[in-house]
C-alpha cells in the first residue's frame, strides 16, 4: 500500500507541477499575445472628447424641414436623452451583461466557442460575442476585418476603454455611431427615417426594431424583409422581457403591433431644390466641405414655402402655356402593340422631366374622330376637343404613349383596373364606354422652353422663393442665379433713374425721332423703336412706360454713357459693364437674382440689399455662429422678458445709394407701365403693382421683373441653347403671365397696399401724354411726383439741344439725327455676337433690348 501512497504522491505532485508550468507557461504565452499586439493600438484616449459627424440639417422660414447634408446621415444625442428604453433594448439584443463585465463578456465568449465548435464544416458564419464595449472598440478605433487578430486588439481596447471611460459615456457613442441601414447612422437618425418620429416619442415596439438592426440592417429591412424584421423585433422585445425591463403583458402587447415604416408626412418637409442648393452652395463656401457634410449646423432659411409652391406653379404654368402655343411635337412612343398594353406602360421609363402628377398612357382608340387612353391601373379616357385641335398636325395613332394629367378634383374611377378576365364583354365595355366619356385628363408635353422666377423682401433682401427651371431633377442648373442673359428693356428704368438724379422730372420732354452712329469707316448703327415707329417729343415717363428705344438712346447719351456704367454697378447689375450705348438697351448680360435685387432697392427707397437665402446658422451645440440680420438690438433677445415696455428702435443700417424722392418716382412711373404701358396685362388685377418687361433681340429672352411696396418677382424666360422665342413673343407675352399668376395666388387674401411717399415729394396732375400741368377733368391725367420746386409751367420743358417735334408730322419718319462719333465695337452694334458659356457648353448670344 506503502507504493501505491508513494506512486499516486508522485503523480499528483507531478499534476501539480506541470499545471503549474502550464499556467506559468499560460500567463507567459498570455503577457506575450498582450505585449505583441498592445504595441501598436490607436489611441483609444481619443474617445473621451470624440464629436462624431453629424448631418446638417436645413429648415425653412417656418421651421419644416428642407434638406440636409451629410455623408454619414447622423443626429447626436446626449447620452441624458437617450430614453432609457432605447437602452434596454439595444442592451438586451446586444449585450445583457453590459453593466457586469469589463469589457469582454467571458460567458457570451465561452457560448460562441461552443456554438462554432457545433457549427463548424456547416458554412454557417461564425457567431460571434462581442460587447458594446468591443463594438466601440471595431467602430471607432479597428476595422472590420475577420481575424483573430483584429480580436485580440478589440479586446485588449476594449478592457482599456472600460478603465477611461463610464459606462454612459461608453453606450452614448456606441448609440450615436452604429449603423443601422438607409444611410442612417446612429438611433436618432433612424427612428426618424423609420418612424418620422424623435427618440423620446417611440414606442416599445419601435424601439425593439431599432435594437434589432445592427447584425444586419440590410436582412432586417422592414419593407423588403418584413417577415425577419417582425421576427427579429419581436425577439428583442422577449429579450427585454427576460431581462426584467418590460412586464410579459407589455411585451405581447408590443408584439402584437404591425411593424410599418411611417412615411414623411407631406406637411412636414418642403420639396425646394434650387432653393436647397443654393443653400448647399452658400454654406460650402462659407465655412467648407467638412463642416457642411458633418459639423451638425442648423440652418435656417428665408424661404417661405406658400410662396414657393405658387412659384414653382407659376412658371409651370407659363411654360407649358407657351410651349402650347408653339405646337404639339409628337407622343413620348410610337408604335407600340395594344396587347398588354397596361403591363407594357409599367415596363416604360418616364423621359426626363416628366413631373411627378403626370402619368403616362397609351392610345387605345382613334376612331370616331375621338382619342380613348388607357392608364397603368386600367383606367380610360378620352382627349379633350382642345387637345383633339392641338395635336390635329400630328394626329395619335393607336399604340402612341402620352403624358396626361389628371385635372378633375374627385378620385379616379379605377374598376377597369380591377375587373376579371371572366367578367363578361358586355359589362366591360360598359364600364369602359362610361370611363371614356370622362375627359377629366389633359394632354401634356414637356417643354423645351426654361425659365426661372424668383421673389424677395425688397426690405431685407431675403429670398423667399425660387424655381430655376421646369424642373430640378431634369436639369439642376439655376437660371435665377447662373444663367448670364442680357436683360433687354428690363434694364432701362435704371437708365431713367440716373436721369432723375440728375435733374431730370417725369415731365421733361425727350426726342423719339431717328437716330443714326456713324464713323469714318462707314459703320452704321441705327437703332429702331420695336414698332418701328417714331412718336417725337415725349414725356420721360413714357419712355419707360411703352419701353422707347430711341429716348432711351437719347437720355443715355444726354446723361453719359459713364453714368449708366456707375448706376448698374452701384445697383448691383453687372460690375463690368462696357461704355457703350448699346448696353442703355440692356445689351450686358446679367442675372435674374442680380436685376430682381436691383428693382428691389428702387422700391425700398434705394437702401442697399443684398440677396439673402441663409437667416441663421446654428452649430452642433445650437450656439448662433451667423446671423444674416445684423442691425444691433440691445433690448432684443429670447431672454428679454414682456413688461408691456416699448418696442425697441432697431436702427436702419442699410447704405443709401439712391435718393429716396427720386426712386419713388421712378416706382411711379413703373406703376404707369401697369396702368398705361407694356404690362396692362396686370391691370386686372386691380391693386397697386409696378413693373417691366423686357425683350431682347430677335426676341431669344423675356423678362419682367415687377413689385408691390414689400414684395419683388422676377421671372425670365428663354431657351438654355439661345434661339427665337417666336414672332411677337415679347416679355409681355411669355414673362409677364408668369409674374400675373404668381401675384394672383400670392396676394389672394391680402389687402391692397399703397406705394409710400417719402417727405419732399409734391403731387401734381400733369397729362400723362404731354406732361403739361392739368385739371381733374382731363381724361388723361394723372398724379405726377416731383421733387419740391421742379413742378412744370403750363407747357412741359424741353430738353436743351433738340427741336420741338410736331408728332402729326407724316414726314417725321424720314428725319434723322446723325451723330459723327466712334461707333461701339461691332460685337455690340450686330444682333447676337456676344457670347458667355451657357449651363451645356453653348452659348448664350444677344446684344440688344427693345420692349
Amino acid at each position: 500500500m506503502k507504493w501505491i501512497c508513494k506512486f499516486f504522491g508522485r503523480f499528483l505532485l507531478l499534476v501539480i507541477s506541470l499545471g503549474f508550468i502550464g499556467a506559468v507557461a499560460g500567463i507567459i504565452l498570455f503577457a506575450a499575445v498582450i505585449y505583441k499586439y498592445g504595441q501598436s493600438l490607436p489611441d483609444y484616449t481619443q474617445l473621451k472628447d470624440y464629436s462624431p459627424p453629424v448631418v446638417t440639417r436645413v429648415h425653412a422660414g417656418d421651421g419644416r424641414f428642407l434638406a440636409e447634408f451629410a455623408e454619414e446621415k447622423r443626429i447626436f444625442v446626449p447620452n441624458n436623452e437617450i430614453p432609457d428604453m432605447v437602452k434596454q433594448a439595444f442592451i438586451s439584443a446586444e449585450d445583457q451583461d453590459f453593466y457586469k463585465h469589463n469589457g469582454v463578456d467571458p460567458k457570451a465568449v465561452l457560448r460562441a466557442v461552443i456554438t462554432n465548435f457545433k457549427n463548424h464544416g456547416s458554412g454557417r458564419r461564425p457567431e460571434g460575442a462581442s460587447t458594446i464595449t468591443q463594438q466601440v472598440a471595431k467602430n471607432f478605433l479597428l476595422t472590420n476585418e475577420l481575424s483573430y487578430a483584429r480580436k485580440i486588439k478589440e479586446a485588449i481596447l476594449s478592457y482599456k476603454i472600460e478603465h477611461s471611460l463610464s459606462k454612459e459615456r461608453i453606450l452614448e457613442l456606441y448609440l450615436n455611431q452604429i449603423y443601422l441601414g438607409a444611410r442612417s447612422y446612429g438611433v436618432a437618425a433612424a427612428a426618424l427615417h423609420y418612424f418620422n418620429k424623435p427618440l423620446n416619442e417611440l414606442n416599445l415596439a419601435e424601439a425593439a426594431y431599432l435594437a434589432a438592426l445592427p447584425k444586419a440592417p440590410n436582412n432586417y429591412n422592414p419593407v423588403t424583409k418584413h417577415d425577419a424584421a417582425l421576427a427579429r423585433r419581436n425577439w428583442v422585445i422577449d429579450r427585454m422581457a427576460i431581462e426584467g425591463y418590460v412586464t410579459a403583458e407589455a411585451a405581447e402587447a408590443a408584439k402584437q403591433i404591425p411593424l410599418a415604416v411611417a412615411p414623411t408626412r407631406e406637411d412636414d418637409v418642403v420639396n425646394a431644390p434650387y432653393f436647397a442648393e443654393e443653400v448647399r452652395r452658400e454654406l460650402s463656401a462659407r465655412y467648407g466641405q467638412q463642416a457642411l457634410y458633418g459639423g451638425g449646423l442648423s440652418v435656417r432659411t428665408s424661404l417661405d414655402p406658400r410662396l414657393q409652391k405658387i412659384a414653382e406653379k407659376s412658371l409651370r404654368d407659363g411654360l407649358m402655356e407657351y410651349d402650347r402655343r408653339h405646337g404639339w411635337r409628337g407622343p413620348v412612343a410610337t408604335g407600340g402593340t395594344i396587347t398588354q398594353w397596361q403591363e407594357n406602360l409599367k415596363n416604360t421609363e418616364a423621359p426626363v422631366g416628366m413631373l411627378a402628377q403626370w402619368q403616362l398612357a397609351v392610345v387605345l382608340d382613334t376612331s370616331g374622330g375621338h382619342v380613348e387612353f388607357g392608364l397603368k391601373n386600367g383606367t380610360k379616357a378620352r382627349l379633350s376637343d382642345e387637345d383633339l385641335k392641338w395635336v390635329k398636325s400630328k394626329p395619335l395613332k393607336v399604340g402612341d404613349v402620352i403624358m396626361v394629367e389628371r385635372t378633375a378634383t374627385d378620385e379616379p374611377d379605377e374598376k377597369d383596373g380591377d375587373k376579371s378576365a371572366n367578367e363578361s364583354k358586355n359589362a366591360a365595355d360598359k364600364t369602359a364606354a362610361k370611363v371614356a366619356a370622362k375627359n377629366d385628363y389633359a394632354l401634356r408635353q414637356i417643354p423645351l422652353i426654361q425659365g426661372a422666377i424668383v421673389a424677395l423682401d425688397p426690405n431685407t433682401g431675403r429670398i423667399l422663393a425660387i424655381q430655376g427651371g421646369w424642373k430640378f431633377d431634369g436639369s439642376e442648373f439655376n437660371r435665377a442665379t447662373q444663367a448670364m442673359r442680357q436683360p433687354g428693356s428690363a434694364f432701362k428704368p435704371f437708365i431713367y433713374l440716373a436721369a432723375l438724379d440728375k435733374g431730370y422730372t417725369p415731365s421733361t420732354i425727350i426726342l423719339d425721332a431717328p437716330i443714326v452712329f456713324t464713323d469714318t469707316a462707314g459703320n452704321v448703327w441705327r437703332p429702331e423703336n420695336y414698332s418701328g415707329e417714331f412718336y417725337g417729343p415725349t414725356p420721360l415717363r413714357v419712355g419707360v412706360e411703352k419701353s422707347r428705344n430711341l429716348m432711351t438712346i437719347r437720355l443715355a447719351q444726354q446723361i453719359g454713357i459713364d453714368s449708366v456704367v456707375e448706376y448698374a454697378k452701384r445697383f448691383g447689375i453687372n460690375d463690368n459693364m462696357k461704355p457703350y450705348l448699346s448696353g442703355a438697351l440692356g445689351a450686358d448680360e446679367t442675372t435674374l437674382m442680380k436685376l430682381t435685387t436691383a428693382y428691389g432697392m428702387i422700391v425700398n427707397g434705394g437702401k442697399k440689399i443684398s440677396p439673402s437665402f441663409i437667416d441663421r446658422v446654428q452649430d452642433r451645440l445650437g450656439k448662433t455662429i451667423e446671423r444674416t440680420d445684423a442691425r444691433p438690438c440691445h433690448a432684443c433677445g429670447p431672454l428679454m422678458k414682456w413688461e408691456s415696455q416699448t418696442t425697441p428702435d432697431v436702427p436702419d443700417i442699410r447704405e443709401a445709394i439712391a435718393d429716396p424722392r427720386t426712386t419713388y418716382q421712378m416706382v411711379s412711373i413703373l406703376e404707369g407701365v401697369v396702368q398705361r404701358g407694356t404690362a396692362m396685362k396686370l391691370k386686372s388685377l386691380d391693386r397697386p403693382l409696378a413693373g417691366k418687361t423686357g425683350t431682347t433681340n430677335d426676341s431669344y429672352d423675356a423678362w419682367f421683373i415687377g413689385f408691390t411696396p414689400d414684395l419683388v418677382v422676377g421671372v425670365f424666360t428663354g431657351f438654355d441653347q439661345p434661339k427665337t422665342l417666336g414672332k411677337k413673343e415679347t416679355g409681355a407675352s411669355v414673362a409677364l403671365p408668369v409674374f400675373k399668376e404668381f401675384m394672383e395666388v400670392a396676394l389672394k387674401d391680402e389687402p391692397p397696399t399703397p406705394f409710400r411717399v417719402p417727405p419732399g415729394v409734391r403731387m401734381v396732375q400733369v397729362n400723362a401724354k404731354s406732361g403739361a400741368r392739368t385739371f381733374a377733368g382731363d381724361a388723361d391725367a394723372i398724379w405726377e411726383p416731383f421733387l419740391a420746386g421742379t413742378e412744370p409751367e403750363t407747357l412741359p420743358p424741353v430738353e436743351s439741344g433738340y427741336k420741338s417735334y410736331d408728332n402729326s408730322d407724316s414726314q417725321h419718319e424720314a428725319q434723322f439725327e446723325v451723330i459723327d462719333e466712334p461707333l461701339p465695337p461691332a460685337e455690340m452694334l450686330e444682333p447676337r455676337t456676344e457670347s458667355s458659356p451657357s449651363p451645356n457648353g453653348s452659348t448664350l448670344q444677344g446684344t440688344g433690348g427693345l420692349y
